[in-house]
């Protein structure tokens, strides 16, 4: 049996002719596998089908559109995961789901390599390999593009003279990545960084500026995982797209930033992630109200190594594990309802409730008869400061016998 190879495949021109220009450089036979993660487009039996007709041996699709969403996206919600400050994971968050079925379509159908698309400077190269590293240790990884030289244009007359079922002449100026998560664009004239994003950038959501009435949305949370909105249950996959669809058409989630990739250089992103962020901003407020200051205030330094980690392609480390479980132990907790008001580009909470809340009415209200007993404040007072009085004190000291 001739050698197999697996290639991670989008459906597009790119990898369309991967199929054929792995075969040619390798002399293996090249197994398509096709995964859904909520990017939208043609169906996967079409993309099935046009892998085939390209070549392919085998086509293996997935649908893991709720597979994501649930064990992928929902940690990384528990985690508040934003990278820099902003971006919350889009593309990274998906390489892993996706490592995983290109590693069972390997064992299924007897692979010994795994190819993915990506550039030899971009993030997702070393996520898609580190990760099947991990979970396939014997499989090898080709990259067509950084490996065998495949550029656009031989790409265009690779296709041209096999006639290959791909459109070869239209070209979007954007790179873009898409899930249910969010979605990515960049390069074209977005590689200036003085140039502003267009109306043409965006498809998840509205101009912040033209946005309809504002729209209340009251999110349920269980363990830190939405589970109703407007009290309709929902699943994390169902949270996610109804989100997207009403915070989007308010614009939210929209981030520009000048990101700082993992292979050392510096890249201008444009992401959109409007039930991210939407839902995020709900998680935040809920953790206020129900996790304890101490562990509230760790769980941001492990939330941020978490986020590094996932960024970095580390989504099966024993680090990232160990965190996972620290993580999970903080949302207990995080059980309640968050009102939001979502309006011209920003995710507005006005109520939260929680049977698990911290929030003591009788010790917080300025009224009479509130239960705080005012008279410990002095003492507190003394001993919080006792070791920067000390030290002051020191300091003086050792000023005027100088």
């Amino acid at each position: 049996m001739s050698e197999r190879i697996v290639l991670a495949y989008s459906g597009g021109l790119d990898t369309s002719v991967a199929i054929g220009w792995i075969a040619e450089a390798t002399g293996a036979e090249v197994i398509a596998v096709a995964v859904d993660v909520g990017q939208g487009g043609e169906s996967l039996e079409t993309v099935r089908q046009r892998a085939l007709d390209c070549g392919a041996v085998e086509a293996y699709v997935a649908d893991a559109r709720e597979e994501f969403a649930t064990e992928y996206c929902m940690p990384a919600l528990k985690a508040n995961a934003l990278y820099m400050d902003a971006y919350p994971l889009v593309s990274a968050l998906s390489r892993p789901v996706i490592v995983k079925h290109l590693v069972a379509a390997a064992r299924q159908f007897g692979a010994t390599t795994v190819s993915h698309g990506c550039t030899g400077k971009g993030n997702d190269q070393v996520r898609f390999e580190v990760g099947i590293q991990t979970l396939g240790p014997d499989l090898k990884c080709i990259a067509p593009v950084r490996d065998l030289a495949l550029t656009r244009d031989k790409a265009i007359a690779f296709a041209e003279e096999k006639n290959l079922p791909i459109v070869t002449t239209k070209k979007n100026p954007f790179s873009i990545d898409a899930n249910v998560w969010g979605r990515a664009v960049e390069t074209g004239f977005l590689e200036d960084i003085w140039n502003g994003p267009t109306p043409d950038v965006y498809e998840y959501t509205s101009d912040p500026a033209s946005a309809s009435a504002p729209d209340e949305v009251v999110i349920t949370f269980k363990e830190g995982v939405p589970v109703a909105i407007d009290g309709k249950p929902v699943t994390p996959l169902q949270a996610i797209e109804e989100m997207n669809r009403r915070a989007g058409a308010q614009g939210i989630g929209r981030i520009d930033i000048v990101e700082d990739r993992l292979v050392g250089i510096k890249s201008r992103e444009i992401y959109e992630a409007p039930g991210a962020m939407a839902l995020m901003a709900a998680h935040r407020e809920l953790e206020n109200v129900t996790v304890e200051r101490e562990q509230a205030r760790f769980k941001k330094t492990v939330g941020q190594r978490w986020t590094e980690l996932v960024y970095d392609g580390q989504w099966f480390s024993p680090l990232k594990q160990s965190l996972d479980a620290f993580i999970g132990d903080t949302q207990q907790y995080v059980s309640g309802d968050i009102r939001m008001t979502l309006d011209a580009g920003r995710p507005v909470v006005t109520g939260r409730r929680s049977e698990s809340s911290l929030y003591d009415f009788n010790l917080a209200t300025y009224d009479t008869g509130d239960s705080f007993d005012q008279s410990m404040a002095r003492g507190f007072i003394e001993l919080f400061g006792m070791s920067s009085k000390v030290a002051s004190g020191r300091d003086q000291r050792q000023a005027e016998g100088k």
